[in-house]
């Protein structure tokens, strides 16, 4: 492989650097913490939850329904860098105006964080597809793979770093710890846009556009839309993938952004909660590595499969645990397999994908998972505030986990 070809793909993966510290430090660490301790703190446990629920809900609703649309622009005009550049900034942004919310004001809060959460889900439609620009077929396993690698290492050295803040904040001059975790949300943000750079320095998107497309540009982008549908039903691998994919996606999506939430809920302590999380980080690096070996060999759909039996074993293993030490050993286990499976999802259905229409396939793609994260965020943690019982709440995923696997036994991989 050529230097240049190398240099756009490290700065492609850098990206999934940059951007998992909002994933890592905000989504899954310090935001459900902080919002039940700090901004939601005069509600009840449950209110919290619903109410942190429906934050994450909202968010991936309005990326459902726009991202497909989105992606048919994008192929049309071929602006997938400007696309990107647009929600990542508005992510960047509203991760750090949550520095300056004060206690109490979780509507505030809530209205940043479906902002920046926005920015985060609706700047990854368009740095999905630009995978097909920066890597070879025969790559792509290793490539998408080497980006979900680099955001657990990038986004586990922030998190590390923000944990140190809020476990001391007097060694690194802060007043009290609310103050250091508010700190941390700066962090996140300086971090994202700092090591977004390489991505638009480097990374040369292919050229080329949708033919065949005429009229304004509405009817451009409603024509290109509707013809990248027909195209996608049409084919029956794509549909029983995306099919698949929508299922056990919302179980990855609910184990993220509510595991945290669901271990306080239980009485399990924030500090083992977080440690647990910075586990989850550093071994998830070597792991996603080597599952895009195991694509590579022996191909990206028996890759997933094998983590999606990883992730029945965690969701039975959560119903029972009582201590920090039974959730450090849960976060070890979705360390083995979250990265996996999200990084061979990626490349196996970048083989699906006719060029030219990269972006609007790639939003779909992501529509799915959000409306999947619709349900699965909202179905715990409801079933959390009507019985009382947030373990009951889990018992849900594993079905998504089920039924995504049986789908996707039926895909036949291209090579």
């Amino acid at each position: 492989m050529r230097k240049r070809d190398k240099r756009g793909i490290y700065a492609w993966a850098l990206y999934d650097w940059a951007n998992s510290a909002f994933a890592t430090a905000v989504m899954a660490g310090f935001f459900p913490v902080f919002f039940r301790q700090y901004w939601s703190s005069a509600a009840d446990v449950t209110v919290a939850t619903f109410r942190l629920g429906l934050a994450n809900t909202l968010a991936s609703l309005v990326i459902a329904l726009s991202a497909p649309l989105l992606g048919a622009v994008s192929d049309i005009h071929r602006k997938k860098k400007a696309f990107l550049a647009a929600f990542a900034l508005l992510g960047i942004t509203a991760t750090g105006g949550l520095f300056f919310v004060p206690e109490g004001r979780y509507l505030a809060a809530m209205s940043l964080y479906v902002a920046a959460t926005l920015g985060f889900m609706g700047g990854n439609v368009f740095y999905d597809s630009l995978l097909l620009d920066v890597a070879p077929v025969g790559a792509l396993d290793r490539v998408s793979a080497l980006g979900y690698a680099l955001g657990y290492i990038g986004g586990g050295i922030l998190f590390a770093g923000c944990v140190c803040m809020a476990l001391s904040p007097e060694t690194f001059g802060f007043a009290t710890r609310a103050s250091a975790t508010r700190a941390a949300f700066m962090a996140v943000a300086a971090w994202w846009g700092l090591f977004s750079i390489p991505l638009f320095a480097c990374v040369r998107p292919a050229p080329g556009r949708v033919k065949g497309i005429t009229g304004n540009s509405i009817q451009k982008w409603g024509r290109s839309l509707l013809e990248t549908l027909g195209i996608m039903t049409r084919d029956r691998n794509v549909v029983l993938f995306l099919l698949g994919y929508w299922l056990y996606i919302d179980g990855v999506g609910t184990v993220i952004r509510m595991a945290v939430d669901y271990g306080m809920a239980i009485g399990l302590k924030p500090r083992n909660l977080i440690l647990a999380l910075l586990v989850t980080q550093f071994v998830g690096f070597p792991a996603t590595l080597v599952f895009g070996r195991i694509g590579e060999r022996w191909g990206p759909k028996r890759g997933i499969l094998l983590g999606l039996a990883g992730y029945l074993a965690i969701v039975a293993g959560s119903l029972i645990i009582t201590r920090g030490r039974d959730f450090m050993m849960l976060a070890v286990a979705v360390g083995l397999v979250q990265g996996g499976v999200q990084s061979l999802s990626r490349s196996l259905f970048a083989r699906l994908v006719p060029r030219g229409r990269e972006a609007t396939f790639f939003g779909v793609y992501n529509m799915l998972g959000r409306f999947a994260a619709v349900l699965g965020p909202v179905l715990m943690g409801a079933t959390a505030f009507l019985t009382k019982a947030p373990r009951l709440g889990i018992l849900s995923v594993g079905v998504l986990f089920l039924g995504g696997a049986c789908f996707l036994s039926l895909v036949r991989e291209k090579t």
